[in-house]
């Protein structure tokens, strides 16, 4: 039986509750999002001894983007350097890189002092490719963090390879040893524990409707409570407050998927991932005596139904998997989202020129892992005073961050499709037109009424506008959700909302 949850979240299920917040408190620091981001920046401050408190809208840490990750740790974040070097400089390239180097090592660091058991091991990391003409962008990358790490400690770490350990050939990739992996949720829970041991305070089940701003500082309402602090994080994974930041313009969401399969014989000891589209990334994690192989990748942009084409979602994976691993055996499946920018930097820092004291950290591109250790000492050092000198890089203000000119067009027609186009792709206005099983939009008395129809044909019917900011969803049928293709907002069949930004659940609709 395939269990449809991440690996993650199934091997620590018993350890990931917490509590309710039942009260009102007053802190100096309150963080909206348990998630790896938050705990991060929560532990660094913490630690400091400044009275921290979290809080989280799912009833687990780690539930969501988090909990979901292929979790590697690595500063080989794909074919990133030379792109860096060549849109924003060689000064520019190197603070990133050493950013997330210096990432690594603190990650290691926090797990010594803290002793956390979370299956942390040093492995190599590849980029590869299976098409020759992405052969001289390898290249390319190969000398671009050769050139980076000899300016730290003139050492070329990067190897160019044509062979690897993966079933099937490769033309080209990039080895870089002293990259690390680990069980995100183990990890997780030993920076919880970490927290309040440094007396800060975690809540779940805690979902914030609304920051207000005072004189003195910010009011944020959670539940029927309230939590008066002078500064605000927003780790929620995508900022669930719209102005003024306008994340919203300048971000998108993208889903990915993951399987994780038992092998009779497991060759593969490094993490891989490819440079060239559709997707493909490999890693392993311990499982018992034995190691998982976690297959990932079939990404797609949130909001497009990955069960129109092969090259996306599972089918893709479960395809790749029964032509590489023909014997393997499929335990696990799940997909989380992640918000994607458009430069490719994350943004990490102050929420706003407006909104003083309110910082937030998002758009960290799949690569959470060392970003948010990155937004954990940079927002840190903002709160006490200190410079971090990566802070302006990820400076989240920043006014011009759209370099990737193609993101851009690509955005902005898929948003506009959303408002527009998909008003007019109506099916049938015929409930019979809708299959058991499945969903999509129909027409009913002039007005767009989602609706999914059960295997027993039970009708679930919602206004299927987006509560963020209004966009019309799609129906994505793999996992039985109304998706938003603006912003990356989902609800399940029934309404409930299940991913930001969006906060409040969709409005169910009577065909009577």
């Amino acid at each position: 039986m395939i269990i449809m949850s991440s690996f993650w979240i199934e091997s620590t299920k018993d350890n990931g509750k917490s509590k309710i917040i039942t009260q009102n408190y007053n802190v100096d620091v309150c963080i909206i999002g348990a998630g790896m981001a938050g705990l991060s920046i929560g532990y660094y401050l913490s630690k400091k001894g400044i009275k921290v408190l979290i809080v989280d809208k799912k009833s687990e840490i780690g539930a969501a983007t988090s909990g979901n990750t292929t979790a590697k740790i690595t500063l080989q974040h794909n074919l990133i350097y030379d792109y860096l070097i060549n849109e924003f400089g060689e000064d520019f390239a190197l603070k990133y890189y050493e950013s997330n180097k210096q990432a690594i090592s603190n990650i290691k660091q926090i797990i010594e002092d803290e002793k956390i058991d979370c299956d942390f091991e040093y492995v190599p990391n590849y980029v590869y490719t299976t098409d020759v003409e992405e052969i001289l962008k390898i290249e390319k990358e190969v000398d671009a963090i050769n050139m980076l790490e000899n300016k730290l400690t003139k050492e070329k770490p990067a190897k160019f390879i044509t062979e690897s350990e993966l079933p099937f050939k490769i033309t080209a990739g990039i080895k870089l040893e002293n990259q690390s992996q680990f069980h995100p949720r183990k990890y997780m829970f030993g920076l919880v524990k970490a927290i309040e041991k440094y007396n800060g305070m975690i809540f779940t089940d805690s979902l914030v409707t609304d920051v207000k701003r005072e004189s003195d500082g910010y009011i944020t309402c959670v539940n029927k409570n309230t939590i008066k602090s002078k500064y605000v994080v927003l780790a929620s994974h995508y900022p669930f407050i719209n102005f003024p930041g306008l994340y919203f313009s300048k971000m998108y969401q993208v889903t990915s998927y993951s399987i994780a399969i038992e092998l009779e014989n497991n060759t593969i000891t490094g993490m891989y991932i490819s440079s060239n589209e559709p997707t493909l990334s490999f890693r392993t994690a311990k499982y018992g005596n034995k190691k998982l192989l976690i297959v990932a990748g079939g990404n797609h942009k949130t909001g497009f139904s990955p069960d129109s084409d092969e090259n996306y979602g599972y089918r893709f994976l479960e395809n790749q998997i029964n032509k590489l691993f023909p014997k393997a055996k499929t335990l696990y499946r799940w997909n989380t989202k992640d918000c994607i920018t458009l430069d490719k930097i994350p943004y990490i820092g102050e929420f706003s020129f407006f909104k003083t004291n309110m910082y937030v950290a998002t758009g960290f591109n799949k690569w959470g892992m060392t970003a948010s250790n990155i937004a954990g000492n940079i927002i840190t050092d903002s709160i006490i005073g200190n410079i971090n000198k990566y802070a302006e890089i990820y400076d989240s203000t920043r006014i011009e961050p759209i370099k990737n000119k193609e993101e851009v067009t690509n955005m902005a027609k898929q948003v506009v499709n959303s408002y527009i186009n998909n008003r007019i792709k109506i099916p049938k206005e015929d409930l019979s037109a809708i299959k058991k099983d499945n969903g999509g939009i129909i027409k009913i008395d002039g007005k767009s009424v989602g609706i999914y129809k059960s295997i027993q044909g039970d009708i679930f019917a919602v206004n299927p506008t987006c509560t963020h900011l209004g966009c019309l969803l799609t129906w994505n049928n793999v996992d039985k959700t109304w998706d938003c293709p603006c912003h990356g907002s989902r609800f399940d069949f029934t309404g409930k909302n299940i991913y930001d930004p969006a906060l409040k659940d969709l409005e169910i609709m009577s065909l009577d």
